[in-house]
This record gives structure tokens, sequence and C-alpha cells, in this order.
């Protein structure tokens, strides 16, 4: 029996999360971990994507938690809207800061450069189950008992079947590997009394993130083979993973291991990082870093949702374009988008063309001018607000939901902590919510469209594309970041403006080709019957569009936007027309170079050591 397996005999901990200054041992530094835990990959597996624990985690937005500068932004906001409550923010994002008696800190000045480290491999691989302390708020526990030279390392592996024991101690502890250990800080409830729509007290504090607790209540918590835990998704498996530099190419583990991705939807927030603290600026984080995280994005996106199409067999232009339907799915095992909600839009984009010109559109995208604002707008949002005044964006102040439009995920049972907000989602027969979400489009006549190619119907198609769009951070929450969150919010409005804002990425695109049958009498020809169209369209996936490039350029656009068949989206801005309410923010044609000039400027000021 190894030098610390006996130690897994012990009982589930039954003991108070960690308090600041409590440690004996504090946690080591990650330099000791990428010792031993940054290396190339096994031959066998040399031409897959790097999987090594400390390459594959250095770039994600977990190890760079600290470094956040939106973070840093809605905390100045938060310690003016609630002196004194900003802790439960550091908690999250900087633990070692917390656990050394550093949790007041308000501002990125004010970390140590260790403490800048995020979300760091000892805060998991010491974690402990506390079964006495619901799960969020970053209330964990960290294991402080030495075992031979020093505090085990938790995780999923054993070495009792003959591998060679790693150097340091060691526990083998499933609940390194499990969705509560996630849900130590994916459940956030701040110190607010949610109130109902009409202001009155519904005895809960409200429940700002949900994430652990929406795969809680779905399908994909319950054992069998319908389960999925979240590091099924956020840390895919790897077979016969190597454990350290040591036994690479010379013993993996008969369990194999899993990558250390952690990767969300907070792409553009990744390049950021990069442009600041990567090579072209502070160079505390190598690029190889940041690069594998953004392939691993670009590769993962798209199993998040699905979409499905249908539109009409063929199109007479002159009677416009209607029977088009748009199915959304959430294929995660949270709703979709989920976590903080702030500034966060994911919606439906229509874009109708023919021959490069656009006859009708529904949410484009526009990076000078956001989101396209128009009655038939589906829009999937969480919406806060301190019910007293209707005040939004200020997170600690929200007592009140105004709209929760987000996608449930399979089978979430009814809860008030996880429900839907609004009336779009219907109980299904079996009781839960549904998993997907319907939305139908129909467009007016479409002004004079000519013929491209008289005499020739075999091209005389309009080619509809349909996209799912999701932007992490708006202009108008960037807008209120600059005036309302001090310097921190100017400095991130600065590295917004330089980036060209922020970009959408695209989980699911399908596209229609719908013949014309008729161009209309104004435009003097018309084409014949054509074929005739797949209602169900030909289905594409996208990855991740990051392209600042527009989808309807304004110089060459006719659109109808016709008035919507279905329920129209926007949640809260349906009330004012529809749409998002996205308007035009900060935008400059500075050359990213620019970028690059100041951010060692900004870096220096960011990363000054505390005294």
């Amino acid at each position: 029996m190894g030098s610390a397996t006996w130690f897994a005999l012990l009982p589930t901990a039954w003991a108070a999360p960690t308090e600041p200054e409590t440690l004996v041992n504090p946690l080591v530094e990650t330099v000791a971990c990428e010792n031993c835990h940054l290396y190339t990959n096994a031959a066998v597996q040399a031409q897959e994507p790097p999987y090594s624990p400390f390459r594959t985690w250095q770039g994600s937005m977990m190890a760079n938690s600290a470094r956040d500068p939106v973070f840093w932004a809605g905390v100045a906001v938060a310690a003016v809207d609630a002196p004194g409550e900003t802790e439960l923010c550091v908690r999250c994002h900087a633990p070692r800061a917390f656990l050394a008696g550093n949790g007041d800190v308000t501002s990125i000045e004010q970390l140590t450069n260790e403490e800048l480290h995020g979300v760091e491999c000892e805060v998991c691989h010491r974690a402990m189950e506390d079964l006495s302390t619901p799960a969020g708020n970053a209330q964990y526990l960290i294991d402080d008992v030495v075992v031979g030279t020093n505090v085990p390392r938790r995780g999923p592996w054993d070495f009792t079947d003959g591998n060679e024991e790693p150097p340091h101690s060691w526990i083998y502890d499933p609940y390194t590997g499990s969705s509560r250990l996630c849900g130590t800080c994916h459940d956030v409830t701040t110190s607010a009394e949610r109130v109902d729509d009409d202001g009155n007290g519904l005895g809960v504090p409200f429940n700002e993130q949900r994430t652990y607790s929406e795969w809680l209540g779905s399908d994909y918590a319950e054992p069998g083979d319908g389960f999925r835990s979240c590091q099924d998704c956020h840390m895919p498996e790897v077979l016969d993973m190597p454990g350290c530099t040591q036994h690479v190419n010379q013993q993996s583990h008969a369990t194999g291991g899993r990558r250390h991705d952690l990767i969300g939807a907070n792409r553009f927030m990744v390049e950021l990082l990069k442009a600041e603290y990567g090579s072209m600026g502070a160079n505390d984080v190598a690029d190889l870093f940041y690069n594998t995280t953004l392939d691993r994005y670009d590769a993962t996106l798209a199993a998040s949702a699905s979409i499905e199409v249908q539109g009409p067999a063929e199109i007479d232009l002159e009677e416009g374009l209607a029977g088009l339907s748009v199915r959304v799915i959430n294929n995660t095992g949270h709703k979709l988008p989920s976590g903080y909600s702030e500034g966060r839009i994911m919606w439906i984009e229509v874009i109708a063309a023919y021959a490069g010109t656009t006859v009708y559109g529904s949410g484009a995208w526009d990076q000078r001018s956001g989101i396209e604002r128009d009655p038939q707008l589906r829009t999937y949002e969480a919406i806060g607000e301190d019910w007293a005044d209707g005040t939004q964006f200020h997170l600690l102040r929200n007592n009140h939901w105004l709209i929760d439009s987000r996608i449930p995920p399979l089978g979430l049972q009814p809860n008030l902590e996880t429900d839907p907000v609004g009336d779009r989602y219907v109980l299904q027969g079996d009781g839960t919510w549904p998993n997907f979400d319907d939305h139908s489009y129909g467009f007016d006549a479409a002004p004079r469209i000519f013929d491209a190619t008289p005499g020739d119907s075999t091209d005389d198609e309009l080619t509809v594309t349909v996209r799912l769009r999701y932007l992490i951070n708006t202009p108008e929450y960037m807008e209120f970041l600059d005036g309302a969150g001090g310097e921190a919010g100017q400095h991130v409005a600065e590295l917004f403006d330089l980036a060209g804002g922020a970009t959408p990425v695209t989980l699911g695109e399908q596209t229609l080709l719908i013949p014309i049958v008729n161009f209309g009498a104004e435009a003097g020809t018309s084409s014949g019957g054509g074929s005739s169209s797949d209602s169900t369209g030909s289905s594409t996936t996208a990855a991740a569009d990051t392209s600042s490039s527009t989808t309807a350029d304004p110089t060459s656009t006719t659109t109808a936007s016709g008035s919507s068949e279905g329920t129209s989206g926007g949640g809260a801005q349906d009330r004012d027309g529809g749409g998002c309410g996205c308007q035009a923010g900060r935008t400059t044609d500075v050359a990213w170079f620019a970028m690059v000039l100041l951010l060692p400027w900004r870096r220096r000021r960011v990363a000054r050591p505390k005294s």
C-alpha cells in the first residue's frame, strides 16, 4: 500500500470552510507544479492537442481569474454599492489572496504577484468535500494535514496498481473529479433578499448564479448512461495519459486522465489577456499557453448548442417570406448561457440574401453598431435589477430578476432557484422545462430585387443563413463600467476600444437555399418554377466565429424587417420595440499594434506588488 493510500479510508470531512490566515501549510506556488506537469504529449499521441495539465490550465480563465479586467471593474462598482461585501468575489477569483488574509482587496494593484494566479492547482487538489456546507460562494475546505513530507495532493487517480508513486504525498479522492467541486464557486448567492415582481420578499437570498444547481436539477446529474459531469465537457478525458514529465513515453495511468482545458465561452477575454500579459505585453504568461486555450475554444464551443431551421419550399418575393422557423437546442448541462449575467447575451441572427444583397434580416451583427434592433429579434439573457428603482448592472444591488430567458438544460426540474423568469417557457408533460426554444419569422414583400441572371433560373435562390450568436460583454455594459468602475473601468474600456470591441462567437449555424419563383413585377423579370427546397436545410456547424466583419454590409443591403409570426424576443427590451438594446459601443480605428505599445505601461501599473 502506498505511503498515503491509507488516508483515503478516512471519512468525508465534516468541518467548516477554511478561514483566512489559518493554513499552517500555505498553498504551494504553481511553479512547483509546472516542474513536473508541463510536458509534451507521449509519442503515440503526438498528433493530438496538447494535454499536459499545466499547459492546458495556464491560459484558461480559471488560471487568469485574478487578472480578468472586467472582474476588477465589477468589483470597483460593488465596493461602492456594498462596502465590505466584495470578499465573496475575491474568494472565487483570487483564493490565494483570501486565504492569506487579503480578501478585502478591491483592485488588482492590491494583490501580490503570487496572488495573481487565480484558481490554481492546490485550490482544487487540496480541496476536501464538506457535506455540512452547501456548495457555492467559494466555501472551500482546504486540506492542511501533512502526510510524509507534505500535504497530499488529492485526485481521482490512485497508485495501488503497481505504478510508481509520485514524489509528493497523494490521496485518491473522487471528490476532485466531481461536479460538486465545481459547484464550490459556480453557485453564487448575494446578501440581498430576492423579491417577486411586486417587490415582496421571497424569503431567500438573491440567486446571482446557479450553474451548479442547474446541472444538479437536470437529467445529466442522474446516474446512468445519460450522466455527464461538469468535467466531462470542460475537462475531457484523455486515455492513457502520463501523470508527469518523468513518465512520458514510459508509463501512463490505466484510468487515463483529463485535460485541464476548463473552456467556457469567454474567448474574447483570453485574447485580451494574451495581449496584456503575453509576450507582447508584460510577458508574464507565455503566448503558448493562451494559444493552447484559444485553440480549444475553437474546437469545442460549437458543441454547446444546435439549431434546426425549416422554411418554405419556394418564395415569391412579391409576397414575402413566411414559414421560417428556428429551434435552438441547449446541449449543455446548465442554462444557455449560464453564469454571470451582466452584459451577456445570446441571440439568433437571420440573414436572407440574394446575389450578395441582403433581402431580409433579423439580429444582424455589426462590429460598430452591435446587434440590429428589430421586432423579431430573439435573445437569451438574464437581466437582474434593484426592484426599488430598476437600476441594472449593479450585481450586489440586484434583488429581482426582470427576465431570465436563457434556455434550460435537459430535464431541468422546477425550482425557484433555477426556474426561467417570464412566460417564454412552459412546463412539458413530464413536468420539466424544455431544453429548446422555438421562434418563427415572417417578412413582408421585399423591395425591388432584380434577377441577376435573366434567362437562367438555376441560380434563382434565396440563401437564408441562421446563426446562434453569443456576446460575452455588450457595448452597453462596457460603457457602464467605463463610467462607474473607476480606474479599473476606464482601463478595461481602453482594452476593449483598442481591440475594436468584443466580438461574438457563433455557437451554431444552418443554411437554407430557397428557390425564388418570382422576383416581382417591378423587377421586370421573373424566373420559372424552380426545384423544390429541402425544408430542413443543410446543416453547417461553426466552431467559433470571431471575425469582426459585418454579415450584412450596410452599403449594399436592402432589408425588409417584416412583422413577427412568433413571440418577440429580447425580454425587457420588447417593451420598447424589441431588440437587445445594444447600442454602438466605444469604437476605434487604432491598429492592434497600438494596443501593444500601451499595454506594457498598463501592466506595470497593474502588477505592482503589495508592499
